[in-house]
């Protein structure tokens, strides 16, 4: 009995030792209630991470931003016109306005930083007036319409009245610009935007906006192509529109931008900004514009070749002995070729008449024949084409295609060096045109047909000329003017004598 009590007690007492135990842990919550989850709802997708700032881009922005604001849309109006930059000229920065600026470093041999340095202002600045000069693009009044446009009069030299309006087209018909107005009460944008944006079996709208003041839309036909704009103001509506041949968009999108740059609708309204030094208005664009191709309209233009001044009927490249290479059907009009202003004698022709070797009695200073590339270029791989002028020569970037390079190339260039970016030689422009197509005196971006490098160099062993020895391969492309730098006291032009 007595065991039996003590037993009784030891339980009891470890009973109230693992209760209080238990007490100093509190209990446990009660499981939270599952919301049902429906089995059509798909999971919420993860938020993508931020990505790590940029050093060089945040460098350039800062650097940007220090400029006054008329240089800052000076910038972007000479970038407009280089064809590197398709938005508005506010004088804002973003990664249009970067990428500009750097593509437009590396076509000119610089560092492609994104800061534009004083001591290249002044080289950027003459790249975009040239071509707005040599298009005569004016920024005038129209007071038909009572806007402010800015009309290339070089490409539209016609002009003729419209009601409330002026059109303006090119001599072809081809390119057309309208400007319209119509006064308070006479028309709302909400009519306008609805019939600019039909869309018809031969119409179709690529982009279209409207805003309260505003409306812009863009479009193409089969045929064509349409940039509409037009803007709400006290004294009613007023704008323009382009409209043009398809086939020479890369040629007229730049036109466009800068056109929709320059206009403004009610200049009586609007404060007067500070003009670029030695330039006309600067600009605004749609944000439907499109690019225009990354090929640049003004070629680096390297010292001047000696010899003769009269324009190049073909060019040619130095290779030795006083000799010169170029390709055959550069010279069918030409049958008394001169270099330095001295006749040319033709040495040898290879048996498929794509090459042709001069000879002459004079030898072309630092001449260097480059290595020959052993395969042919991808399509789309970078390349370096210099092509012979009166006074120098203009080293332009192309991209290559299937036994072809399309380029920015002037009369002259049949014959031209073409290299990788290596300073590989990859062929010879094997032909220009014989009427080319110019727009205001400039030869549009093409594509050329190409003298292959395997082709040349069987011609060379033919003539006894020994091509320099490839260097290893430069994991990293080289800049515009490093690879035509090692090239350039071998480029030759070629002139036609009586």
């Amino acid at each position: 009995m007595t065991i039996q009590r003590a037993v009784l007690a030891a339980s009891v007492c470890g009973l109230v030792m693992l209760s209080a135990a238990h007490a100093q842990v509190p209990a446990p919550s009660p499981a939270p209630a599952r919301t049902p989850v429906s089995p059509t709802a798909k999971p919420k997708p993860a938020v993508p991470a931020q990505p790590a700032a940029d050093p060089a881009y945040e460098a350039a922005r800062a650097a940007f931003e220090a400029l006054p604001e008329a240089q800052r849309k000076a910038i972007q109006d000479s970038l407009v016109w280089t064809g590197d930059y398709n938005a508005v000229t506010a004088g804002t920065f973003g990664r249009r306005t970067y990428e500009g600026i750097v593509g437009w470093q590396r076509r000119q041999g610089v560092e492609p930083s994104g800061i534009l340095a004083s001591r290249d202002r002044p080289a950027l600045d003459a790249a975009g007036e040239a071509v707005r000069k040599s298009l005569r693009f004016t920024v005038q009044a129209d007071p038909a319409s009572g806007a402010v446009i800015g009309v290339p009069e070089k490409l539209l030299a016609r002009k003729s009245p419209l009601p409330r309006g002026t059109r303006w087209q090119s001599s072809d018909g081809r390119v057309t610009l309208d400007t319209t107005s119509s006064p308070p009460g006479g028309s709302d944008l909400d009519a306008l935007f609805e019939r600019a944006t039909a869309v018809t079996p031969e119409r179709k709208v690529t982009y279209k906006v409207k805003k309260p003041d505003f409306l812009v839309v863009t479009g193409e036909t089969p045929t064509g192509r349409f940039y509409i704009r037009h803007a709400a103001g006290a004294d009613g509506i007023r704008g323009f529109t382009m409209s043009y041949d398809k086939a020479l968009t890369v040629e007229v999108d730049r036109l466009v931008i800068a056109v929709a740059n320059s206009f403004r609708p009610f200049p009586e309204a609007a404060a007067p900004s500070e003009p670029k030094p030695g330039a006309m208005t600067a600009m605004t664009l749609s944000a439907g514009s499109a690019k225009p191709a990354a090929i640049p309209a003004t070629p680096l233009s390297p010292p001047p070749l000696s010899g003769s001044t009269a324009r190049p009927a073909a060019t040619g490249l130095a290779v030795s002995g006083g000799r010169v290479l170029t390709a055959a059907a550069a010279l069918e009009a030409c049958p008394n070729p001169q270099i330095g202003g001295a006749p040319a004698r033709m040495a040898l022709r290879d048996s498929t008449g794509a090459l042709a070797l001069l000879e002459t009695g004079q030898r072309a200073q630092n001449a260097q024949l480059p290595a020959l590339r052993a395969e042919p270029p991808a399509s789309g791989d970078a390349l370096v084409v210099l092509g012979a002028e009166a006074k120098g020569a203009a080293v332009a970037p192309g991209i290559a295609g299937t036994g072809s390079v399309f380029a920015p190339l002037q009369p002259g260039a049949g014959g031209a060096p073409v290299l990788d970016r290596s300073g590989h030689l990859v062929g010879l422009i094997a032909r220009f045109p014989t009427a080319p197509r110019l727009i205001a005196g400039v030869m549009p971006p093409t594509s050329y047909a190409l003298v292959p490098a395997g082709m040349i160099a069987a011609f060379l062993a033919q003539a006894g000329v020994a091509p320099a020895k490839p260097a290893p391969a430069n994991p990293q492309a080289a800049s515009l003017g490093a690879a035509a730098a090692p090239v350039l006291g071998s480029v030759v032009a070629i002139t036609c004598g009586r």
